[in-house]
């Protein structure tokens, strides 16, 4: 197996002339000549799903938007609030190709009528930023932006953000609490131009105003859509669908742009072909485990099941990873081997979610803080049987009445753990049992040479979204609710 270039440029992409003389643009121009209806078709049947986690038919997203507008304008956002534990694809492929984001987010704009795209990206994604301004001001000159005018929205860090209704929320002036209506439903009302920040003085409102499931609401739809679906974009509206089609699997179409770290002998980020396996992947992007060592388990981010070393081969396809029970995701995979102590990861993935639940569910965050609380007094061998069958209790209703999907992230991550660690886990319960360090599950803020650079201060984010020693005893939905309660965060 070896690395494809159909996302990924085999060399980065610096300025929109260089962009051009690699055949850049001809995505636009096609699009430009063609009825939004007949861009809408050629995704619909190129089968491109869409990259951010979920894999929902890109085509069938456009034609829903399309098909849901009303008087008040349309917007499209592309969704690179990139906060996956273990995934770096969306900031390596700004880096690489900024100007292929751009014109595939102007193709979907073209796609469902909408004069407005907003690059919804991280306050702490520097380089992305710059890149993207840049890029945006040298298509701006080329005459890009005729149709449809490109803004960056520079978010909060907060995991959330990331979630397309709470990224829409960020975007209309509050925090980053999902919504219960689907963007297509409820899209942005009026954006605010200052960036929000939860953790410093901004133009957020305190109030957070949730659509009813279902309710009309008279707000235009908004298209959201992840930074790698839309690199895709270009390439197949000047190529068409099926070129698209000539890599990857019948329901799992094209390439993937995959993540690998953890006990591995490198970590990067690679494009592959779908359909390639997971141990593939692991080998040629992440030169496989280290000597004398074997794949004990694979963590896909914080949203799917722990794959066992047993289903390496299984391949990188939609259907492929549903059938072992687990997920795609975002194609972010962290590397255990056969040294790992999956009580410490299970412990580390909870804490993960618990902190970062806006505590707009009460089980979500109540239950998602004891279970993370008893993972940990399992790791440190002070837990009881009890406490393991109060664990298994607690995975089972943390995601009741859940928004969005994080508890059942919980649910899912923890609940694979139990199901084919076991033993990891009740090793550390009888007297004398082994403690071990809960791992550090956490965003990656960079990706140095072959190391992948895991955010630290994690280790010290409080529930309430705060960072130090206490807690607030308030949960993010409750304190920020308060118009003062931004000027007292750090």
């Amino acid at each position: 197996m070896t690395l494809v270039h159909r996302v990924l440029s085999p060399e980065p992409m610096t300025s929109l002339d260089l962009y051009l003389a690699r055949a850049g643009g001809a995505g636009l121009d096609a699009a430009l000549s063609k009825e939004p209806a007949e861009i809408i078709e050629i995704v619909l049947e190129s089968g491109l799903r869409g990259r951010g986690g979920a894999g929902f038919p890109t085509g069938i997203k456009w034609q829903t938007v399309a098909g849901a507008a009303t008087d008040a304008p349309t917007t499209v956002v592309i969704n690179g609030a990139e906060g996956e534990p273990g995934t770096f694809k969306d900031r390596t492929i700004l880096r690489n190709n900024p100007y292929i984001v751009l014109e595939g987010a102007l193709i979907a704009a073209r796609a469902v009528n909408a004069p407005r795209v907003v690059i919804a990206l991280k306050k702490s994604f520097t380089t992305e930023l710059t890149l993207m301004r840049r890029a945006i001001e040298e298509a701006r000159a080329a005459g890009w932006l005729q149709h449809a005018d490109v803004s960056v929205y520079e978010g909060p860090h907060e995991y959330l953000y990331g979630e397309e209704t709470a990224l829409l929320e960020v975007l209309d002036g509050r925090y980053p609490f999902p919504r219960i209506d689907a963007p297509y439903r409820r899209g942005i009302i009026e954006m605010v131009e200052t960036a929000g920040d939860v953790n410093s003085e901004s133009a957020l409102s305190s109030h957070v105003e949730m659509a009813v499931q279902g309710g009309e609401t008279g707000a235009p739809p908004t298209l959201v859509d992840n930074v790698e679906t839309v690199a895709n974009v270009a390439r197949i509206i000047a190529r068409g669908a099926k070129w698209f089609r000539t890599e990857g699997t019948e329901k799992s179409p094209g390439t993937i742009v995959c993540t690998i770290s953890g006990d591995t002998v490198r970590e990067g980020v690679g494009e592959i072909i779908m359909g390639t396996t997971l141990r593939e992947a692991i080998e040629e992007i992440g030169g496989g485990v280290r000597p004398g060592r074997t794949v004990k388990a694979v963590l896909p981010g914080v949203s799917n099941a722990l794959i066992t070393g047993a289903d390496l081969d299984t391949p990188l396809t939609y259907e492929d990873m549903a059938g072992i029970g687990s997920g795609l995701g975002s194609a972010g995979y962290i590397v255990f081997d056969d040294t790992a102590d999956m009580a410490a990861v299970a412990a580390g993935v909870s804490r993960f979610l618990a902190v970062e639940s806006c505590g707009q569910c009460t089980p979500c965050k109540r239950d998602g803080l004891m279970l993370s609380g008893l993972l940990d007094k399992l790791c440190e061998a002070e837990a009881s049987p009890r406490d393991l069958a109060t664990i298994r209790s607690l995975v089972d209703s943390v995601a009741d009445r859940a928004r969005c999907n994080l508890a059942t992230q919980q649910q899912v991550v923890v609940g694979s753990a139990l199901a084919n660690f076991e033993s990891d886990l009740t090793r550390h319960i009888g007297r004398g049992a082994p403690a071990v360090e809960r791992r550090l599950v956490a965003e990656f803020l960079d990706i140095e040479g072959d190391v992948a650079v895991v955010d630290e201060r994690f280790r010290q984010k409080q529930p309430d979204w705060t960072y130090g020693t206490h807690s607030s005893g308030q949960w993010p939905a409750e304190k920020l609710d308060d118009p003062r309660a931004h000027e007292n965060l750090e």
